[in-house]
Parts: structure tokens; sequence; C-alpha cells
């Protein structure tokens, strides 16, 4: 696999993965969707296919990473080359920020008409009301469309919920192919791993929105601080922390615990 292969496929398929993910979360969010409301399950489902499109579209090129914390999960187990890591996490970022700006650019009328309404403004405005601002700080009324956001902040909850969810991604993605003398499962792999995002989602989601990817939260999160969005309010940096740790952590801990459990 060359360095341009892996750039190519790492920055197309993290780019379709946030496309499609935080273009799900835009359809339920924004004022003048037609998918506006639609619940978690949409979200969940959303973020499902997001990964299987982005996964398809990329595993015959770079491996379908996708995810910095897939990469050193990998790396540890032994099948990625530690040499090969930075580029896989730089192609990742890049990705994740082309994907949050074809985001914008697909929702752009729908992000002015939201964050110019009224009704909107007002109940944002009444919602930092009841929030301790020193423990919370001020994030926009459509950062949830670009990055995560915990129900209760509480750092060591929040990191730890991030780790456990990402060991259960990590490690359903080593262990595809144990019966298969270790050889994968193809194209049917990239199914699989939507199908265990969906359950996360739906399981593990609600503490902290699952991030479970550094750069599904971190690249769009960059995007949503230098996009020119009126009263788009901030992007919450003293959380961002939390969503790249966590992960990359629990990416660790799942390579490791391959290691020890399945190798």
């Amino acid at each position: 696999m060359s360095s341009s292969d892996i750039f190519i496929g790492e920055t197309i398929g993290t780019a379709v993965l946030i496309l499609l993910g935080a273009g799900v979360c835009a359809a339920v969010t924004l004022k003048h969707s037609k998918a506006q409301n639609a619940g978690w399950l949409a979200i969940t489902f959303g973020w499902g296919f997001a990964v299987l499109t982005g996964a398809y579209l990329a595993g015959g090129v770079s491996g379908a990473h996708l995810n910095p914390a897939v990469t050193i999960g990998l790396a540890i187990e032994g099948g990625t080359k530690w040499s090969d890591v930075p580029l896989y996490l730089a192609s990742e970022l890049l990705g994740a920020i082309i994907g949050a700006v074809l985001v914008w650019l697909t929702y752009y009328g729908q992000f002015r008409a939201h964050l110019t309404d009224p009704e909107v403004l007002r109940a944002h405005k009444g919602e930092e009301g009841m929030v301790d601002q020193a423990s919370a700080p001020k994030a926009g009324p459509v950062l949830g469309v670009f990055s995560t956001g915990p129900e209760i902040r509480n750092a060591v909850q929040n990191v730890l919920t991030e780790i456990i969810a990402t060991i259960v991604l990590v490690l359903a993605i080593l262990t595809q192919g144990l019966n298969d003398d270790g050889n994968g499962l193809g194209t049917l792999g990239a199914l699989i791993t939507a199908l265990v995002v969906v359950a996360i989602g739906l399981s593990l989601g609600g503490p902290t929105g699952y991030a479970i990817n550094p750069v599904r939260d971190l690249g769009p999160r960059i995007v949503h601080a230098l996009l020119p969005l009126p009263n788009k309010g901030g992007s919450d940096w003293g959380y961002a922390w939390v969503p790249v740790v966590g992960p990359l952590i629990g990416g660790a801990l799942a390579g490791g615990l391959y290691n020890l459990a399945f190798a």
C-alpha cells in the first residue's frame, strides 16, 4: 500500500464519512430541513450508513481506517506499520475537515435560516442562562451539527464513556475474520462495522454523543470555529480534548487487549 493510496483513500473515505454523518445531524437539527426533529434513531442509523459508505469507498485503497483510534489499534495489533501512522492521521483529519465544509455548503440556506431565526436564538439564550458557564463554556446553537458534547459535563465520566465505546468499536474491527485464518471479511466487514457503530450509538451514545473517532469531532469543530456563520456562538474548546483523548486511549487499549486475548 503506497503513501498515495493511504492519502487518497483516507482523505476521501473520511470526507464521505463526515459528509453523511454530520449531514444527518444537520438534517435533524436545522430549520427548513425536511428531516428536522427526526430524532436519535435517525442520527444513529445515519452515522452507521455513513461508516458503511466511507469504508466501502476506501477499503480497497487504504484499508479504510477513517479513524485515528482504529489506526492506533491496528498499529498496536501489528496490522499497520507505525511509519504509516502519521500519514493516516493527517489524511483522516484533512478528510474530516473537507467533509464538514461540504455539510455547510449542502445546508447553507438552512444554516442561515436557523441561525437568524428569533425563536432559535431566544431558546438558545434561555438554555445558556440555565448553565453554569464556569463549568460549561458557551457552545453555539449549531455546534452539535459539527461536534459532540456531553449531557452531563464530568471530565472523568465523559472520557471513560468514550474509552469504553471506542474499545467496543476497535475490538469489533480487529476480531473480524478470526474464523477465516485472520484474512478479514472483505466488504462484509464494512457492513458489520457499520452495524457496530449503530449499536454503540443506540446503547452507549447517550452520555457524550459517541465521538469514538478523534477527527470526527476535531475536524468539524475546527470548521465550526472558522466558518462565517451568523450567531454561531462558541466552539466549546474546553471540552474538545475529551473526544480526542478518550478514543485514542480506547483504540490503544483495544489493540493491547486483542494481542492478549485473541492473537
